[in-house]
């Protein structure tokens, strides 16, 4: 929830954490010295198992505004109850006054270990599949946005690509329900986005399960002239609820997959938007730049995607941080 707090693009960027964060982030994380903790919650999305997460020695400093947050879940060793625009710039003036100074070689060996965690390539995908991949999109969508973008998304696969591969160097542009899982909020967030900037460039990214659980509200995008742009990443499944049949229940499928799908462009033209269908990886990247150019026009592009991707990394339920599925 917190992408773009610290640029996405900056060297010392790491990457998400938690359930499908990066491996060098989780690693980072389990393994480094001090950890400082500004108002997380250090939920089951985050940490994986507590258990786990407390097998290594070392530091938290954990800063929330709310006592009841602080050591809920994991044992802190310095809490610090307080607004965090306040503690943050107190801490600040410490540290500028203080005469310690960090360990240069220390330092130099902490970032040898993360770069050879990065060395893993977490977040590789075969770009060379004549199917469209998801990751594929949002690349795409990143480079053709230039990064400038609002993103909202509603929840599964879709959202984690997103978070994983669209960098956010600004806060407050990742707009999602994070773990709270509310399928269907990704367009109404988009329209109140728009709304509230009405010249920024405002994306959703959705899959065809979440995206008609709120179809309707393109009738208020109609409406109130809102043109926002719909990313529909469709592989005729509830692609998270089927990577987990797949991973944890014998590949036994039920009720994840999706046989009773609308014409997404009919429909979109139905309610007097754009419509598009993109069905070849070639093709991705073009049809985003037409989208994007129509400023005024709410588009609607439904991409055929792989059926079979998967997100990686993935940290099982109950597992450790460390104990991540890569491929």
């Amino acid at each position: 929830m917190g992408l773009g707090g610290f640029p996405a693009t900056d060297p010392q960027f790491t990457g998400m954490l938690g359930m499908h964060g990066t491996y060098e982030s989780n690693m980072a994380m389990q393994h480094c010295d001090v950890l400082l903790a500004v108002g997380a919650r250090f939920d089951d999305r985050v940490i994986g198992n507590p258990k786990h997460f407390n097998q290594e020695e070392r530091q938290i400093v954990h800063i929330d505004i709310d006592p009841s947050s602080i050591s809920k879940r994991v044992k802190v060793d310095i809490p610090i109850v307080g607004d965090v625009r306040e503690v943050l710039q107190e801490m600040s003036r410490q540290v500028a006054a203080s005469r310690e100074r960090p360990d240069a070689e220390a330092l130099k060996a902490w970032w040898a270990q993360i770069d050879a965690w990065r060395g893993r390539d977490c977040l590789k995908y075969d770009r060379t599949s004549a199917i469209i991949k998801p990751q594929l999109v949002v690349q795409k969508l990143y480079e053709v946005t230039k990064g400038e973008a609002y993103v909202t998304s509603d929840v599964g696969q879709h959202q984690m690509w997103a978070a994983q591969f669209y960098k956010f160097d600004q806060p407050r542009r990742w707009i999602n329900s994070g773990g709270l899982g509310t399928m269907g909020v990704g367009l109404p967030y988009a329209l109140g986005v728009q709304l509230a900037h009405p010249e920024a460039t405002v994306a959703c990214v959705t899959g065809e399960a979440s995206i008609l659980m709120c179809i309707q509200e393109l009738s208020t995008a109609k409406q109130y002239r809102l043109p926002v742009k719909v990313i529909n990443l469709n592989n005729r499944y509830m692609g998270m609820v089927r990577q987990w049949q797949e991973f944890f229940h014998g590949n036994r499928y039920s009720e994840s997959y999706m046989d009773a799908l609308p014409d997404f462009v009919a429909l979109a033209q139905s309610f007097g938007h754009v419509g598009m269908r993109i069905d070849k990886p070639q093709d991705v990247e073009p049809a985003l730049k037409e989208a994007f150019s129509r400023k005024h026009d709410l588009v609607f592009m439904d991409f055929i995607t792989d059926q079979t991707e998967n997100v990686f990394p993935m940290v099982p339920g109950g597992k450790g941080l460390s104990e991540m599925i890569l491929v």
